[in-house]
Order: C-alpha cells, then sequence, then structure tokens
C-alpha cells in the first residue's frame, strides 16, 4: 500500500512539475550535445508567448504562467517585477474606421458554369488602362448597383465585365442597356460565370 501511494504521487508530482517551466525556459534548457538557445525579448513579448489561453465550452478563461528570465541585463530586473504587476495583454480586433473610402465590392459564392458576360471595356495592360477599366466599373456600379461587375487582368489587357447570365437572352438586355448609356464598345462573351448555389 505505502508503495502505491508513493507512486501515485509521483505521477502527479511529475505533470505538474513539467507544466511549471514556461515555453521560453524549455527552448533555452542545455542539453548535452546540442546547442544552446538565448532569448533577448522585452516583457511583453516574453507575456505573450508564455500565456497559454484555455477556451472550456461553457468560459472562457486565461493561465497565465511566469515570465521567464533572459540574458539580458535590462529585461532581467524588470522582468521579476512585472510579472506580479502586470496583467496579460488580450489583442483586440480593430475595425477599419474608414469604410466610405473602401470600395465595397460583392463576393459571389457559387458554382463556376458556362455562361455570359457583357464586356464593357477591353484596354491595354498599363497602369492608366486599370483605371480606365475600375471608372468604367465605377460609372457602371452607379446606373447597376445590384449587377456584379467584375475588373481584371486578362494577358495581355485590363477588362470590365459585367453580370453572370446563362443565357445569350439575358446578356443581350444588358448589353443593350449599356449601349444605352454610351458603351457603344460593349459585347457579349461567353465564358465561366458564377451562378448562386
Amino acid at each position: 500500500m505505502k508503495h502505491f501511494i508513493q507512486i501515485l504521487v509521483l505521477c502527479i508530482g511529475i505533470p505538474m512539475g513539467a507544466g511549471a517551466q514556461t515555453f521560453t525556459q524549455r527552448l533555452q534548457k542545455t542539453v548535452a550535445g546540442q546547442g544552446s538557445v538565448t532569448i533577448h525579448q522585452s516583457d511583453s513579448i516574453d507575456q505573450l508567448v508564455n500565456t497559454t489561453v484555455l477556451t472550456p465550452k461553457s468560459a472562457t478563461t486565461t493561465k497565465t504562467s511566469t515570465p521567464s528570465t533572459t540574458n539580458s541585463s535590462s529585461s532581467t530586473s524588470s522582468s521579476s517585477h512585472s510579472s506580479t504587476t502586470s496583467k496579460p495583454t488580450v489583442p483586440q480586433v480593430v475595425e477599419p474606421q474608414d469604410t466610405a473610402s473602401a470600395p465595397t465590392q460583392k463576393i459571389l459564392r457559387g458554382q463556376k458554369v458556362m455562361g455570359y458576360r457583357v464586356q464593357a471595356f477591353a484596354g491595354g495592360n498599363s497602369r492608366k488602362d486599370r483605371q480606365q477599366a475600375e471608372q468604367v466599373r465605377n460609372r457602371i456600379k452607379s446606373h447597376y448597383p445590384n449587377v456584379p461587375v467584375y475588373v481584371h487582368f486578362y494577358s495581355p489587357r485590363w477588362i470590365c465585365r459585367v453580370g453572370n447570365y446563362r443565357t445569350y437572352e439575358e446578356a443581350h438586355q444588358m448589353l443593350v442597356s449599356l449601349r444605352n448609356i454610351g458603351f457603344d464598345q460593349a459585347t457579349i462573351v461567353k465564358g465561366k460565370i458564377t451562378v448562386a448555389y
């Protein structure tokens, strides 16, 4: 019975002792026959590296292990002091503030099938041609906000294509309406289109 209790205590004590080492301490551990690792970092980086976040199903808790001491003299003196006073920082997701200036594009998810699009612009491969293709897209989007408009570079030119039409007749209706607003060079092209599931 004594041996059983001793073995039980050892089995419980070994994992607890192994968990006391931080990640950076395990990296800096000296092993015979292998090279050594020296880490120089600030306390905030040390806390980020040596922080373990556990997420059980019911609640989220944060467990912080003590920061390790580094070989630099400036961070060694402040490392032991910061482990008791500072809390680990949790990264935050920052949303962009100015969403009005960024162009919004509707991303269609679906299947790729053969169909038709109306090509409103085909230019060259220069930066000016790309800007013209984007201007054509913006002009079409101002007239037809719910119709998908694509600007792509198909070597050797920038093109702007409109819509995802399964039939030629649907594409022809858009072709006529685009010609009415000033796109006289618009044509119908056959290719892969994106359709909803």
